[in-house]
């Protein structure tokens, strides 16, 4: 089944006798922020969409777009979204395979290719999923993807300025994952931290695939 996370989180505070300041306390925020989250007027990062979720009880699920949560064993008082239909899959690649997205997606390479994830997603081109690691792009405030989350690029979609994308500058194997800004002319690859700095970027950076989807997995 799936279902809006806050939907789940509320459900299982009800059955499980957990109220707001309680769920405040142990995240370390106000009980007002944990309000704007269950109703839905704010939207937390994926990390603490899973904080909350493991502080109620729950292991085995996957976070998608907007915030749906997948768990064919949930059960309960919550608003029914529709029947889960699978959507296509992708594999999931390192950084390195990243970097040469041509040569990884022969057919010769990705019947290596263990783990495939699904998506639902509307792609334009070609799709991978990539693990993110580091914490480049854990931002304190706002839109954050922790180190541990999935993430699907679409390598038929066209970047625009504020895209995540997977890119890779031509002094590096691998592939990077960042925001990117295009200033006056001038583009730049920031990561969502602000403790990372801003790389300037011209001809010595091919964008590789633009994000359109995050999925954290606990298990």
């Amino acid at each position: 089944m799936t279902m809006k996370w806050y939907d789940l989180a509320k459900s299982l505070m009800k059955s499980q006798g957990v109220n707001q300041e309680q769920l405040a306390e142990h995240l370390g925020i106000t009980k007002g922020a944990v309000s704007h989250w269950l109703n839905a007027r704010r939207e937390p990062s994926l990390g603490e969409i899973s904080k909350i979720l493991q502080f109620l009880g729950k292991r085995n699920f996957s976070v998608g777009a907007g915030g749906l949560i997948i768990d064919e064993n949930i059960k309960g008082d919550v608003e029914y979204v529709g029947p889960y239909s699978p959507g296509k899959k992708y594999p999931v690649i390192s950084s390195v395979q990243a970097g040469s997205w041509s040569e990884a997606c022969e057919p010769y390479t990705l019947k290596d290719i263990d783990l495939w994830l699904e998506s639902d997603a509307h792609i334009q081109g070609d799709a991978f999923w990539l693990e993110v690691e580091g914490d480049s792009m854990t931002a304190p405030v706002g839109l954050s993807v922790p180190e541990g989350t999935f993430v699907l690029f679409d390598t038929g979609r066209e970047p625009v300025n504020g895209s995540l994308v997977i890119a890779k500058l031509s002094d590096s194997n691998e592939a990077t994952f960042k925001k990117l800004i295009i200033d006056g002319g001038q583009k730049y690859l920031k990561g969502l931290n602000p403790a990372w700095p801003l790389v300037p970027v011209n001809g010595n950076c091919k964008t590789i695939g633009v994000a359109v989807e995050t999925k954290l997995r606990l298990v």
